[in-house]
């Protein structure tokens, strides 16, 4: 577990980090590999390190190394390698990672980057929501499970009261925890001024992510309001269970800050869970 607070970071704590990394902590590896791609923009350093972890089937490294294969981050968009991010999203789905299942149902349903399987990609979807039923159960052997689980309560999450994650089989869960390292990020940028990663960059609207853009519109965004965008149909999917769903506003019209509206868009679909679809573009 990573102690040391964002607000905190030294050089002492990066040389520490760096001893746990090279005495092959996976942990730490993966760790200072997203500490320095995303924070420090030490993008081929970050990447050998989430993949030096990813190499020992850590499965969070697997599915950063996959986002960065999706977005060409530290690249330009010409550099994005749907068919790898697949590849990674598949491994580090094969070792239970919900987020990469989310990703792999999502990419499978949309033939993003692989070809499309509807009906596959459903069972992804459903194993995703399925498996962190069992992790939340799992981290609570001993209670017992509220009655409000059981039932799809739509309002609910719009108080801010949890995450409908089993909305169409009617089972409502808390919302998962962040890891560490997603933890360390968010807490760096909002240190930052006005929580900006650079110059016309964004944040994932995703609050458990903390990914910043390394270029401008690398992140895709809502269709309908203009107002959020994400670095995945993961963090999309979860942002719109836990807040999005309530407060995303029809905009006639929308632009840049340069006037210009990119082509990097989240739309709405009718697929029959109510949930945002990433757009191919």
């Amino acid at each position: 577990m990573l102690a040391v607070k964002a607000k905190n970071w030294s050089e002492s704590s990066h040389r520490f980090l760096k001893l746990c990394a090279d005495s092959a902590n996976v942990e730490a590896c993966y760790t200072l590999g997203m500490i320095r791609f995303y924070c420090l923009q030490n993008r081929g350093s970050g990447a050998s390190l989430m993949a030096k972890a990813a190499i020992s089937s850590h499965a969070s490294a697997l599915y950063s190394l996959a986002v960065i294969q999706f977005n060409g981050s530290g690249g330009s968009k010409n550099d994005k390698d749907l068919r790898a991010g697949v590849a990674l999203c598949a491994r580090a789905a094969f070792l239970g990672h919900v987020d990469a299942l989310r990703e792999l149902g999502h990419c499978l349903q949309d033939g993003y980057g692989v070809k499309q399987n509807i009906a596959e990609g459903r069972r992804f979807l459903v194993q995703a929501n399925a498996r962190e039923l069992a992790i939340v159960l799992a981290a609570n052997p001993s209670a017992v499970v509220p009655r409000s689980w059981l039932t799809c309560n739509p309002l609910r999450h719009a108080a801010g009261g949890g995450c409908p994650l089993l909305s169409d089989f009617g089972c409502n869960v808390p919302a998962p925890e962040a890891h560490p390292a997603n933890r360390f990020l968010s807490d760096w940028f909002s240190t930052r001024a006005a929580g900006v990663p650079g110059p016309g960059l964004r944040l994932c609207s995703h609050s458990g992510c903390g990914r910043p853009e390394s270029r401008r519109h690398e992140f895709r965004r809502c269709s309908v309001c203009g107002a959020v965008n994400y670095c995945s149909r993961a963090c999309q999917a979860l942002d719109w269970k836990l807040r999005h769903k309530a407060e995303c506003a029809p905009v006639e019209r929308w632009a840049d800050d340069d006037g210009e509206n990119d082509d990097d868009i989240l739309d709405v679909n009718g697929n029959g869970n109510d949930e945002e679809a990433m757009d191919q573009s």
